[in-house]
């Protein structure tokens, strides 16, 4: 990525790079949700699932606003690493007023967790290009892009936390003696 741009042109970049990407979903998270990202995919003969949240505040006060409460939901609950998850989907087709390149369903993502005592919970909406997908389909997809992401920053945190450490000596284990040398210890 060029020092004075951002992640939106590198990514759309690294898309024009494959011709065909027929038969797989892209999942995208909230940055990316961009008609002309949407397109490309579109163009390369992908699927594509688009996190929708504040950065598009007209589409994410449509989708809002659409009728929640009387849409069946698809809920699911998960126990690990001390918290509790409970995550429920609802998804219906696009209506025709949505005017988003390739929308085919709109889904509502709601996620409440317990940890400690503590709860949380938010509410993201998904904006698809396959008609076909179920809601438990939906709901994999972007459980999935969360795993993905989280584990790319688990990565940084690990780089950054290990670029940061200095070395101690008269502290450390007998096998850092040569170090001692180098840094005046």
């Amino acid at each position: 990525m060029d020092a004075k741009s951002n992640e939106i042109p590198a990514a759309r970049e690294l898309l024009k790079a494959f011709a065909d990407l027929a038969g797989a979903v892209l999942t995208i998270d909230a940055m990316h949700t961009q008609q002309d990202t949407a397109q490309l995919i579109l163009g390369r003969h992908a699927e594509c699932a688009m996190i929708v949240k504040g950065n598009m505040p007209t589409l994410y006060t449509q989708l809002k606003k659409l009728p929640w409460a009387r849409i069946p939901a698809v809920s699911s609950v998960s126990q690990d690493h001390g918290r509790r998850a409970r995550r429920t989907i609802k998804a219906v087709l696009a209506p025709a007023w949505i005017g988003f390149a390739g929308a085919a369903q709109v889904a509502q993502v709601r996620r409440a967790v317990t940890k400690k005592g503590k709860k949380t919970a938010g509410v993201v909406y998904l904006i698809s290009s396959g008609r076909g997908a179920d809601p438990a389909t939906l709901a994999a997809w972007v459980r999935g892009h969360r795993e993905v992401e989280n584990r790319l920053h688990q990565a940084r945190k690990t780089l950054r936390r290990f670029t940061t450490l200095r070395p101690r000596c008269g502290y450390g284990p007998r096998a850092c003696w040569p170090w001692r040398q180098r840094l005046g210890c």
